[in-house]
């Protein structure tokens, strides 16, 4: 950017600058033009915005002209450590006083001690002469910020002391810059909150059943791993800068619904759970009422004891089943069989050893839960999708709550709450259910089922890829970014 001389000053130059800077989007950005421009006004060779943050002044954006390295790279591999808010800083007396200083050589103030000056001149290898200070204040008139710009020089490359006409100017630029950082930080503040509820509903699913907190966990991690290598080597699928933040918000909140889901169904651990002990209870006493049959019948001991026999082989293959993986047919029809064995209460009452809720428990085929049960906790995630629409996202995270609650739609129709196809289905929804499914199969906290190796998990999805549950071509970068690889331990 060349040096320009002061007529090119007017007022018709700052509106222009004004309208450039409103429409830079991205903050860091805005506050790099903010400072160059001032920069070029002073016709100065370095310039800092500092950021105030408790008791202290960060650097947000610095540059020096004679290090001749761009002003993006500079700010970002700045690495000094903050400015306290005490006199012996230029920077830090502007804000404690809220006034504007210039000074012809901070090294010769009579009026401040400005060893802090001194201090980060032996950490840049630099030596500061002249300098200009003005605080930048919120709505409030609360200080937010600090612009120094340091070293004016004339034509010839002297430092000379800042022309104070151009003190208006550069406080202009410093009120552009202040309305700019307050609305970024009213913004942030905003993006906290939001982050913070997210952390406490996850922090709820978590005291409910810690294996889905985990659940939600891993999943961001492969997430935030997967886009960084998506960024590596596949831009064309890439999620744009400005929406990432709202998809691993999406992930965060994909489970909410399962606040309103019976913990006995989330924790299952196996097909009959609590009912169990009921079962267990009823054989114990029909056996006791045998036993006693038989003493009050001795013509009837050897029948007694048959039936004590077949209780006892009914409970053993229950329990088999129970936490059987797979029921083949023939189980499932003992099972039946077994249901129906009649079995004596104290009254001396026969009824059917499984009723029909416990028959329907113990023969699921594969897996712990009933149809009844999966349904509703497959309703997680339409209270997922109803809850989160009340909040209102907008703006950038406005399709939080649609991918959130759509994590189980499949492309092919087949999935649920909607049985939404492809067309309704972008790429963060997608991603979105392949790692939820991974996580879910290769899980190692899991009451209901042993953790899954990758390579079968894996060779699963493809076989969803294969029905037209998922897609493909995410599924591959997805494999063969090793996102989803646990750190060792």
């Amino acid at each position: 950017m060349s040096l320009l001389i002061d007529s090119e000053y007017s007022l018709d130059r700052m509106i222009s600058i004004a309208l450039d800077l409103s429409a830079e989007k991205d903050f860091d950005n805005l506050m790099q033009k903010i400072l160059l421009e001032a920069m070029e006004i002073c016709r100065c060779d370095a310039g800092t915005v500092y950021v105030k943050d408790g008791e202290f002044l960060n650097f947000h954006t610095v540059y020096t002209r004679s290090k001749g390295i761009p002003a993006a790279e500079q700010s970002r591999n700045a690495n000094l450590p903050p400015v306290p808010l005490v006199r012996t800083h230029v920077c830090a007396c502007s804000a404690i006083d809220k006034k504007k200083i210039n000074i012809e050589d901070v090294y010769e103030s009579k009026e401040y001690d400005f060893r802090g000056a001194q201090k980060y001149d032996a950490i840049n290898s630099y030596r500061t002469g002249s300098m200009l200070v003005i605080p930048m204040c919120d709505e409030k008139d609360e200080i937010i910020g600090v612009l120094q710009l340091i070293n004016a020089m004339d034509d010839s490359g002297k430092i000379i002391p800042f022309k104070e006409e151009y003190e208006q100017l550069v406080s202009a630029l410093a009120s552009l810059a202040s309305v700019s950082l307050n609305n970024h930080k009213l913004a942030q503040e905003v993006t906290d909150l939001l982050h913070s509820f997210v952390r406490v509903m996850v922090g709820v699913i978590e005291a409910r059943s810690s294996y889905n907190g985990t659940h939600t966990r891993s999943m961001v991690k492969y997430a935030e791993k997967y886009l960084v290598w998506l960024d590596q080597t596949h831009q064309e699928r890439r999620i744009p800068e400005e929406t990432r933040d709202a998809f691993l918000m999406s992930i965060w909140l994909h489970d909410i619904g399962k606040i309103l889901v019976p913990l006995e169904m989330l924790d299952k651990p196996d097909r009959l759970a609590s009912v169990k002990e009921k079962i267990r209870s009823r054989i114990d006493i029909a056996v006791l009422m045998e036993r006693i049959r038989a003493l009050e019948h001795p013509e009837a001991a050897e029948e007694c004891r048959g039936k004590e026999k077949i209780l006892h082989q009914a409970w053993e293959l229950i329990c088999r089943a129970n936490t059987a993986g797979f029921l083949e047919d023939e189980t499932i029809e003992r099972l039946r069989e077994c249901a129906a064995i009649p079995c004596m209460d104290p009254e001396g009452k026969e009824r059917p050893l499984l009723n029909e809720d416990e028959l329907k428990a113990i023969t699921v085929r594969k897996g712990t839960l009933t149809e009844d049960e999966r349904e509703q906790i497959e309703e997680h995630a339409i209270f997922t999708g109803k809850m989160l629409a009340r909040m209102k996202f907008k703006g950038l995270y406005e399709n939080v709550p649609f991918w959130a609650g759509a994590h189980h739609e499949y492309l092919n129709g087949k999935g649920y709450p909607d049985g939404l196809t492809a067309e309704a289905l972008p790429d963060e929804v997608r991603l979105l259910t392949i790692i939820d499914v991974y996580d879910a199969l290769t899980a190692e906290d899991r009451p209901y089922k042993p953790a899954m190796p990758p390579e079968k998990a894996f060779s699963i999805l493809e076989s969803m890829r294969d029905e037209g549950k998922i897609d493909g071509d995410l599924l591959e970068m997805f494999k063969e970014s090793k996102a989803w690889e646990k750190q060792k331990k």
